[in-house]
């Protein structure tokens, strides 16, 4: 089988996503694997580069092309499809002492982090790369750039056309797909509706097909505490998910408890491998468990000792991985962002890839 070639966005030019690239294409493993190709600013990858060379004696050359064909996937030099969007003297600070930045978000930083996702959804359709991975935007910044969504699975979902989506995020083993993502705890609170729910429970019995799992175990959580209590505190459960379990599990799909799971409990089941993914009603349910697992904060020498996890877009006709984790425009520029969660965002891209090729 052929290398994966994964079309990888650079992310806000002024965020933290062209260091961590940099620093996760510097481990050789990563060519063994897969053909990676960046999609972004050769300017700002320059400036990456020169930045880790400082700090942490990476050393990566960038070679800017303007074409997929043109790449040639060699270790040490990090291929770059340029969009020449930003210019090196748009990049405030000096690599050589570096601090961060602290542009914060920014039309031009909005506007190409966007520009990057287009094109490199575009080489996905196209059949040019075999997956996509996504480093960090800010929804701020792309509205300041006039470009109205709420994140990447939004512009993946309109510029795919897909109506029927949802984000997983995993952490190891310890997966979860959201029945509704950014919008208010109200709002979310509202589209609890039974076939919403029933949609994402088959997303989420095809994305872990996706990576390899025959027969998924899924969990499904419930919306309020006890899941209700027999509707003393709240119907969501009797009249909305419950009918969503029966239905997903008349089509065969296994979802072990047969009924909606506490989320108080799910996640804990979930870790010691009751599922194999769990379906949460709503993003704070699904993020806070993912993020407490999978970063570590180092209090007695004051840095993060670990930024992992992964936020895959199921239900797409392309593969979509990416980073867990924000621009870190607080500390951007400085040479010390943690490239953990792209590496683990990579390694998904490239099992999806694979698993689509056999299939």
């Amino acid at each position: 089988m052929s290398k994966p070639i994964l079309g990888i966005t650079m992310g806000d030019p002024f965020g933290n996503g062209p260091e961590i690239t940099v620093k996760a294409l510097a481990d050789k493993a990563v060519y063994d694997r897969c053909r990676p190709l960046v999609v972004g600013d050769a300017s700002a990858m320059e400036y990456a580069a020169k930045a880790a060379k400082t700090v942490s004696g990476v050393e990566m050359k960038i070679r800017s092309i303007q074409a997929v064909s043109e790449a040639k996937y060699e270790y040490g030099v990090i291929d770059v499809y340029d969009l020449g969007l930003v210019k090196i003297s748009d990049i405030p600070g000096d690599p050589e002492n570096p601090k961060p930045f602290g542009l914060g978000a920014t039309a031009l930083g909005g506007e190409a982090a966007f520009q990057y996702v287009k094109k490199v959804i575009e080489l996905a359709m196209s059949g040019e790369v075999d997956a996509t991975i996504t480093n960090a935007l800010s929804k701020e910044a792309i509205n300041m750039a006039g470009h109205h969504y709420s994140g990447h699975t939004e512009i993946y979902a309109d510029y795919t056309n897909t109506s029927k989506y949802t984000m997983m995020l995993a952490h190891n083993e310890l997966r979860v797909v959201h029945v509704s993502t950014h919008v208010s705890l109200r709002e979310a609170c509202n589209r609890v509706k039974k076939d919403r729910v029933l949609d994402v429970i088959r997303i989420a019995n095809e994305g872990c097909k996706a990576i390899g799992i025959k027969e998924p175990k899924i969990a499904v959580a419930g919306l309020n505490p006890h899941c209700g209590e027999n509707g003393m505190f709240g119907r969501e459960e009797i009249e909305e998910i419950q009918p969503a379990i029966d239905a997903a599990m008349a089509e065969g799909i296994i979802i072990p408890e047969k009924k909606p799971t506490p989320p108080d409990t799910v996640f804990s089941k979930a870790l010691g491998g009751w599922y194999d993914i769990v379906v949460v009603m709503y993003h704070d349910q699904g993020h806070i468990p993912l993020k407490v697992k999978g970063f570590v904060y180092n209090k007695a020498e004051g840095h993060w000792d670990a930024v992992a996890g992964v936020n895959v877009t199921l239900g797409l006709p392309i593969i979509r991985a990416s980073v867990d984790h924000g621009t870190g425009f607080g500390h951007a520029g400085d040479g010390h962002a943690n490239e953990l969660s792209l590496v683990n965002a990579m390694d998904y891209g490239i099992r999806m890839a694979n698993a689509k090729a056999e299939r």
